[in-house]
């Protein structure tokens, strides 16, 4: 290096993206380009890719002190890597939360979530309209390790209440819900937990930090998939988990280390670059999704859409989302196999929007969640969480709204609907 120059590492002067002192004092939409960003000696402006499962050790005392938590670096990418590192802080810093885990998937994210804390014995209430996927881990994984839980119904507050029982741990819920749309009160909610003992665990998939903060209103842990809006391209798979310092270092990092549901360092690097653009990509999804919403009942379809005033709770969506979000589900008119058929005929009349079981995704895609993303529950569980055979999940994107409408509109006539 030439002797005239700097030494330059990890530490610059202009390097404050890990410093939370720091980025807790930037806005939002600096928090999602800076935050987390650290650099190396080459000074590079986009978060390097660090490909590598291990790290060398000038000593042998050294990696000693690493292991034994008395000094701080790289161990290995299983525990730590500083892609990974990056994505965490960025998370943490846009949730105003104090720490943050990335995993493999979302639904990595919501079993650790849970599995971290919870032993045989212990009791969940759990919302009722949920991703089948969460419907089954209540069902068919923690049950195996006697761990009980009661579904309710998530929108009413006197339920959460009376599903208390002596050795409840955990609440366990999404907000908006999917793909029913159904709204937890996250301040009676949590509160109510809170006062209790209970741990709360809010997936804030459907909103992101962008259009919804949980934790401002009482929630102990917030997860996602960060597959949906976060990466916002429909690329790769991962989640998050954020929560205290204390409650990341001690309960969920032991379980995460050893049971290993890491999230991969690409993966983390192309989240990353997803977030940057998130704070725009979320408010104008969200204003199309309206739009096409308000066509879409126009139409005479009943619409299930948090920001429509139509929808039950309109005035909680106001009260605790920035905006309703991108997703809403709307339903064919016909019932039971009649409104299979149509709602299916719709999907495949449909030549702009994509069919896909995938969401957050700037290209709009539309999914039939009763034969898709809640098959595995079963008719039974699927008319109790709301879920009705013409019921149709879509996701709006970043195309022209008026193009949307178009294709729905000739989707629609061609179904006669």
């Amino acid at each position: 290096m030439h002797k005239g120059l700097p030494k330059r590492g990890l530490t610059m002067k202009k390097t404050t993206g890990t410093d939370p002192s720091v980025t807790a004092t930037w806005r939002p939409a600096t928090q999602a380009v800076r935050a987390g960003t650290m650099r190396s000696e080459h000074g590079e402006t986009s978060e390097a890719l660090y490909l590598t499962s291990g790290y060398t050790f000038d000593t042998a005392q050294e990696v000693a002190a690493r292991f034994a938590g008395e000094a701080q670096g790289m161990q290995y990418s299983r525990f730590k890597n500083p892609t990974v590192e990056m994505l965490q802080q960025r998370i943490a810093a846009m949730e105003g939360a104090e720490a943050c885990l990335v995993q493999a998937s979302g639904m990595a994210a919501m079993t650790s979530s849970l599995l971290c804390m919870l032993s045989a014995g212990d009791h969940v209430v759990a919302g009722r309209a949920a991703f089948g996927s969460c419907r089954w881990i209540l069902d068919n994984v923690l049950n195996r390790f006697g761990i009980t839980h009661t579904a309710i119904d998530g929108t009413d507050n006197a339920a959460w209440e009376a599903a208390v029982q002596d050795n409840t741990k955990a609440f366990f819920f999404e907000t908006p819900a999917n793909p029913t749309m159904d709204l937890v009160d996250l301040e009676f909610v949590c509160g109510l937990a809170r006062s209790k003992g209970i741990k709360t665990v809010v997936d804030n998939a459907f909103a992101t930090p962008v259009l919804q903060r949980p934790l401002d209103f009482g929630a102990d842990i917030v997860a996602y998939s960060a597959t949906k809006l976060m990466d916002g391209q429909g690329r790769v798979m991962a989640g998050a988990v954020c929560s205290s310092r204390e409650w990341i270092e001690e309960t969920l990092s032991p379980f995460q280390r050893n049971t290993g549901p890491i999230c991969a360092p690409f993966n983390a690097w192309v989240v990353l670059k997803g977030l940057e653009t998130l704070p725009l990509r979320a408010p104008a999804q969200s204003a199309n999704a309206l739009q096409v919403a308000q066509f879409l009942e126009e139409r005479g379809l009943r619409v299930l859409h948090p920001g429509l005033p139509s929808h039950p709770q309109h005035a909680l969506t106001q009260k605790q989302m920035v905006a309703a979000g991108p997703i809403f589900a709307f339903f064919a008119p016909g019932t039971g196999d009649a409104g299979k058929e149509q709602a299916m005929a719709i999907c495949n009349a449909l030549e702009l929007i994509d069919i896909s079981n995938n969401i957050g995704d700037a290209k709009s895609l539309i999914c039939h969640p009763a034969t898709t993303t809640h098959h595995n529950m079963g008719a039974e569980g699927r008319a109790a969480a709301g879920i009705e055979d013409g019921m149709l999940r879509i996701n709006i994107g970043l195309e022209d709204p008026l193009d949307l409408i178009d294709d729905l509109a000739q989707a629609l006539d061609r179904v006669g609907v």
